[in-house]
């Protein structure tokens, strides 16, 4: 069912009804549980009891010297509090004598074999990259950043003179202890001269790697399943892990790409009709954020700036006047098209340390037009494929007008093939 697999709370409906009971002189049991499949819940069970007795305190047994036909049957079905409200108006007269109770629940996991398209049980081993740059720890933040951007590799393991790995260092790390004032995304589309002052700069610091690298580094062994390496870094919120042999030496990276790309390469499910891809919160209407950070085409740098403030995201969806998506706009976008003398006022705001120099650019101007966009009711696999096929970040779930209804990330993505979901 729509964002079960998502939520931590739900609710659990018991139906108490007799074997003989009838509704329309079918058994009633069985038009339950048609009822409840009909409505969409993601499943329900029926139990039939050993033994038992209702209003009538009549004791009813499988017994064999009082063999009864009358047996206690309970159905259960497990949703979300508003899918069950809706399913008791229904079912509700359906049960002229019984007993029907609800409880909050918790969702721990709710998956199926055709909805989980990852090769769980594949070894890290045969995913990860294993042509790893990495950095000792000993070196500077110079050296580091310098690395960085040669290679264009946002994070890098630390290992120790044996190869250990003892950390790791990311462009974020360096931005907020080392001074650098840009992530790589940002730095690597600057003009050649820019990032070279910033490296002379950076080249007189006395900081090293194992000075402002985060540590320990969550890592994961090459032997370990892509399982549990996907709910490891789902959970802990991460876009790469390093992979280590049993002794903790450095063997490879993998990233969130690299699952990602297992997911798309996984065959589309045979009998579509018998997958419950439309009741099991397998589509991107499941997973998708609503808090969708947007900025109109006519407003201002200022209006911009403050966007990306509020929204504490690096993306900003634009709409036209009718509220449509038309692009997608980074802080690396409007770093890169402002005029190279107000770069730097325009860093330090996106830094939030003081406030850009005023500007009659729009969000029009500054934009890369052409989201990436899709119906909500896209398969979630179907979306993998689709961001990697076109090798974007965030794919706009829009409604028929084109109007954003959310968005979707490589994260989301992660959570949803994993069964793991975030904090509501």
């Amino acid at each position: 069912m729509p964002g079960l697999s998502l939520q931590k709370k739900a609710q659990r409906l018991r139906i108490y009804i007799g074997e003989s009971d009838r509704w329309r002189g079918k058994p009633l049991d069985s038009e339950l549980l048609e009822t409840l499949r009909g409505q969409g819940l993601a499943g329900a069970t029926v139990f039939r009891g050993m033994a038992g007795f209702g209003a009538h305190s009549r004791i009813h047994t499988t017994a064999i010297e009082v063999l009864s036909v009358d047996l206690p049957v309970v159905i259960e079905a497990i949703d979300t509090e508003e899918r069950i409200a809706a399913v008791l108006n229904i079912i509700y007269p359906m049960v002229r004598e019984g007993l029907i109770t609800l409880e909050d629940v918790q969702i721990v996991k709710y998956t199926h074999r055709y909805l989980n398209p990852l090769p769980a049980d594949k070894p890290v081993s045969e995913v990860m990259t294993r042509d790893v740059v990495a950095i000792a720890a000993e070196k500077t933040v110079f050296q580091a950043w310098k690395q960085m951007l040669e290679s264009r590799v946002k994070a890098l393991p630390v290992v120790d003179r044996s190869g250990r790995v003892i950390g790791i260092l990311t462009d974020e790390d360096l931005l907020e202890r080392a001074g650098i004032q840009q992530r790589l995304s940002v730095a690597i589309r600057m003009e050649k001269a820019e990032v070279e002052q910033e490296l002379q700069a950076l080249e007189r610091s006395t900081l090293k790697v194992e000075d402002v690298m985060t540590h320990p580094a969550v890592t994961v062994v090459e032997s370990d399943t892509l399982g549990i390496a996907t709910a490891q870094m789902a959970k802990a919120g991460l876009k790469r892990l390093p992979v280590v042999d049993q002794d903790g030496k450095l063997a490879g990276m993998l990233s969130r790409l690299d699952i990602l790309r297992e997911v798309a390469r996984t065959e589309p499910v045979q009998h579509e009709k018998d997958a419950p891809l439309r009741h099991a919160g397998r589509l991107v209407r499941d997973i998708m954020s609503t808090d969708i950070p947007m900025v109109n085409q006519d407003e201002d740098l200022s209006a911009i700036i403050e966007k990306f403030a509020r929204s504490n995201s690096h993306r900003l969806i634009v709409v036209d006047g009718q509220g449509r998506a038309i692009g997608l706009l980074s802080d690396s976008d409007v770093v890169v098209r402002v005029q190279p003398s107000r770069r730097r006022n325009i860093l330090d705001a996106l830094r939030q340390i003081g406030k850009p120099a005023p500007g009659k650019e729009t969000a029009f101007d500054l934009m890369s037009p052409g989201p990436l966009m899709a119906p909500p009711d896209l398969p979630v696999v179907d979306a993998v494929r689709k961001m990697l096929d076109e090798s974007r970040k965030w794919l706009v779930i829009v409604d028929e007008n084109e109007k954003p209804l959310g968005l979707v990330d490589r994260q989301m993505l992660l959570e949803a093939v994993s069964s793991f979901r975030g904090e509501a």
